[in-house]
């Protein structure tokens, strides 16, 4: 019988995803069409979810700066695909927030089009972190999201937010039914994180699965 992860692993995991969400992390370049897409040089790790779900400042609180992606109390502020290079070693990606109606529908459309085109296509995306503020659950647009990341045949890790605004109790009872709706979701990888990017619980053990799809470290 193989032997599971030790402490020791765990702790050499935790500390490899610290290192590396250390480093300069860069802005690249805001997409709004296809034909401006960076290169595809790094793994890329996308972040996608509802408007005001907290995806800046998730992105902002596993890099450990204030204002690397903007934050807003306006939903639907970003409207464009943001690219971050992170230590020449992996490359994150905020997606436009889905879900808020207020924005003009030609926008809606072609902010749409060019997701749907990027998650389908873009071979060094290597996951998807799909966000849910775990006091209200799974929606409906974000079962629409899973099923196109699931006919895209991309890889999605569900990651709950402001998960401090929660008791135990209530979070452990909002993970099982998630995690029994992923059952039934081809692409969805299994394991639920639970984040609060205000306390930051749950950053460490992000930073660590995330760094394990990045390119290799350079020998010195």
């Amino acid at each position: 019988m193989q032997a599971g992860p030790t402490d020791a692993d765990e702790a050499a995991r935790i500390e490899a995803g610290r290192l590396l969400f250390a480093q300069a992390c860069t802005f690249m370049r805001g997409v709004a069409s296809l034909d401006a897409l960076p290169e595809p040089a790094l793994p890329e790790i996308a972040f996608a979810g509802r408007s005001n779900v907290g995806k800046s400042s998730l992105i902002n609180a596993l890099t450990g700066r204030t204002t690397l992606a903007r934050t807003s109390n306006t939903p639907g502020r970003t409207q464009q695909l943001n690219f971050f290079e992170l230590g020449g070693r992996l490359v994150l990606v905020d997606l436009p927030g889905y879900g808020y109606a207020k924005a003009a529908r030609p926008a809606v459309a072609a902010w749409t089009r060019t997701l749907r085109a990027y998650l389908a296509g873009r071979t060094v995306l290597k996951r998807l972190c799909l966000l849910i503020d775990a006091r209200h659950g799974l929606k409906a647009n974000d079962t629409e999201m899973m099923e196109m990341l699931d006919a895209a045949a991309v890889v999605y890790q569900i990651v709950l937010t402001k998960a401090d605004q929660l008791g135990a109790e209530d979070l452990r009872s909002r993970e099982a039914g998630i995690a029994a709706v992923l059952t039934s979701h081809p692409a969805a990888y299994p394991h639920i994180v639970a984040t609060s990017a205000r306390q930051g619980s749950g950053l460490a053990g992000l930073r660590a699965e995330l760094a394990t799809l990045a390119a290799p470290a350079p020998i010195r």
